[in-house]
């Protein structure tokens, strides 16, 4: 008796929960807004310590504000999913045979035969839970069990803007003057390069498009920061 092949299985990543994406923009979003404040700053010929205090406090507050704005936006779409779910649960248990027929319909019109999709929709009904995740998948477009976590995402969201805002401000918290200024130019393209390939391998793409896209976004805002800095910037010596 042959022994049948064992079935190939693929693993999919979650790439719906809010604490990846939270991340990856967090990073760009702390690089991004900090290199042109940093510059910026250092292009006004402010003190070392001035630039250094600046760039933390940017930081500090841009990590706080990321991590809220996550947290909130996070909770918010979650309670509205669940309130959705709860109003499916309801009508699963008032109303089992319209919601049968709704499901069938569903299967129906995406190729499935009538009497087949009839069939199918009376076994998910069979288990609430079931056909609780049926209804939401096919009409809400979401998993029950995947609504994603505001606390992961707020804290990814921190964690990831603080460590983007930091490459910049490091050349300041050991060095001065135009060697921190160049540093900061050249940690910023290296953090903007890496973060766009990570991207874009994350994705299953070639990270080159990406790495350029970050790199031209970090040096424009590193550009126009610098640039302001230096017309409208005082003259108190480094």
């Amino acid at each position: 008796m042959a022994v049948p092949e064992p079935v190939a299985e693929h693993h999919h990543r979650n790439v719906q929960g809010g604490a990846v994406r939270a991340g990856v923009f967090g990073m760009s979003d702390g690089l991004v807004s900090n290199v042109g404040l940093v510059l910026g700053v250092a292009g006004s010929n402010a003190a070392p310590g001035f630039v250094r205090l600046a760039g933390m406090v940017s930081l500090v507050s841009g990590a706080f504000s990321m991590a809220a704005g996550e947290y909130l936006s996070m909770r918010a779409q979650s309670e509205l999913l669940e309130h959705e779910l709860e109003m499916e649960r309801t009508e699963i248990r008032r109303n089992p045979h319209s919601e049968r027929q709704e499901l069938a319909a569903i299967y129906a019109s995406r190729g499935v035969n009538p009497d087949t999709a009839e069939e199918l929709a009376a076994e998910m009904m069979r288990d609430p839970e079931v056909a609780l995740e049926a209804h939401a998948r096919e009409e809400l477009g979401i998993d029950p069990a995947q609504l994603g976590s505001p606390v992961g995402a707020a804290a990814s969201s921190f964690v990831a803007f603080a460590l983007g805002a930091l490459v910049p401000l490091l050349p300041w918290l050991v060095s001065r003057g135009a060697a921190a200024a160049v540093a900061s130019v050249v940690l910023g393209v290296l953090g903007a390069v890496g973060i766009g390939a990570a991207l874009g391998a994350a994705t299953g793409r070639s990270p080159f498009r990406p790495a350029l896209r970050h790199l031209a976004v970090a040096g424009s805002a590193a550009a126009v920061g610098y640039g302001l800095g230096t017309l409208i910037g005082g003259t108190t010596p480094t």
